[in-house]
């Protein structure tokens, strides 16, 4: 058996807000509420379970696209007027990477986590 990461946990300050924020730009699938979660569906084997916390540290979650994905998800991005970067330290610099071959871009969600998107894997030293 393959081990697959069912769901996770993110804090938001509005959990409404956050989970139709990864809809919008991203595309995924908003479910809406299970329990006292609000639900997105990121692929078959994901899900996001958005909670409402009052203090939480500022996480960071990195999302693998297709060239295709990267494009669409970027022009919403665009549309918005979000500001986005080439890299954790520096994102807000309105850039994209191009590490490893592949694009990359960071940007801040409504709670201030810290996302990624990226079309190719990075290249681990002695892999």
């Amino acid at each position: 058996m393959t081990i697959t990461l069912n769901h996770t946990i993110v804090p938001a300050h509005d959990k409404v807000e956050s989970a139709r924020f990864y809809s919008r730009i991203f595309g995924f699938e908003y479910i809406g509420e299970f329990s006292h979660f609000i639900v997105v569906k990121v692929n078959d084997t994901l899900s996001l379970d958005f909670d409402s916390k009052d203090k939480y540290e500022s996480h960071h979650y990195a999302f693998k696209v297709t060239e295709q994905e990267f494009d669409e998800i970027f022009k919403r991005l665009q549309g918005e007027n979000l500001k986005y970067g080439s890299g954790p330290f520096n994102p807000e610099d309105m850039n994209i990477n191009h590490h490893y071959g592949g694009r990359g871009v960071y940007f801040r969600d409504p709670g201030g986590h810290l996302l990624e998107m990226l079309t190719t894997d990075y290249e681990i030293p002695g892999k």
